[in-house]
């Protein structure tokens, strides 16, 4: 890579550090910092290495900290999602993947400041829509690593405590990159020369858990959800640009 390409790839290695610290939204501009100098397909596969071992970090850190209903609920629906991203890996072009999952985010980031009322309404966990996000979850982030919005859309409104949120979406993004290692090997997208760059990369990404894990301990949690809506407005703002783009 250039010199322009390295200084970007560790940017988007410390964001994949800082989301599984807790600061999910965080890792959404990581493709997309990586695709202004390769391929979105070829950025994705890069940073599938620097996200799985920044996961074992963060579920170190997050072991005690997570919903198991929520991850039940959810993770099947993942596994079909992932399925679906496999088998139509040829078929589907990112960038309409790319601009669907920013303009779900986007509704979702202002109903939620719009009508911060309904927002702030705890709901309960709920197969029926674990199965429809976690699916739409698993597949998007199998395509570009982008399942954060959707997943959101699932999430937030289950108002869990701040570490729990931090930690279950660290142990729900785990399992379903840990799934994708097969199919990106077998799609040719982790070759020894990207091996060697994620090599490379993941001393940053593990910086960034532990200062995610700093900031997030820290944080107040009607300021941390206030964070998280304002990012996914912003990183959902940034997908639809891409996709259109």
């Amino acid at each position: 890579m250039t010199l322009t390409g390295w200084v970007l790839a560790v940017i988007a290695a410390m964001a994949v550090g800082l989301a599984k610290g807790g600061l999910a939204m965080v890792g959404l501009i990581a493709v997309p910092l990586l695709s202004l100098v390769m391929s979105p397909v070829q950025a994705a596969g890069l940073l599938l290495p620097v996200y799985v071992v920044s996961d074992a970090a963060g579920l170190i850190a997050f072991r005690r900290h997570f919903s198991a209903p929520v991850l039940a609920t959810s993770l099947p629906g993942a596994v079909i999602g992932i399925g679906i991203g496999w088998a139509t890996a040829h078929l589907v072009p990112v960038e309409g993947v790319t601009l669907i999952v920013g303009l779900i985010g986007l509704v979702f980031a202002l109903n939620a400041l719009i009508r911060p009322a309904l927002a702030g309404q705890a709901r309960q966990p709920s197969l029926r829509r674990g199965s429809l996000w976690g699916t739409l979850a698993g597949y998007t982030s199998f395509v570009s690593h982008a399942g954060a919005p959707l997943w959101q859309v699932y999430v937030q409104p289950l108002r869990l405590p701040a570490m729990v949120y931090a930690g279950t979406t660290t142990w729900f993004f785990a399992v379903t990159n840990w799934i994708k290692l097969l199919p990106y090997a077998l799609l040719g997208q982790l070759n020894l020369p990207v091996l060697k760059t994620a090599a490379v990369l993941t001393p940053v990404s593990l910086v960034g858990v532990w200062l995610g894990l700093r900031l997030i301990r820290i944080i107040p949690q009607r300021l941390f959800y206030q964070l998280i809506t304002w990012g996914l407005l912003a990183v959902s703002l940034r997908l639809v640009w891409q996709g259109l783009a």
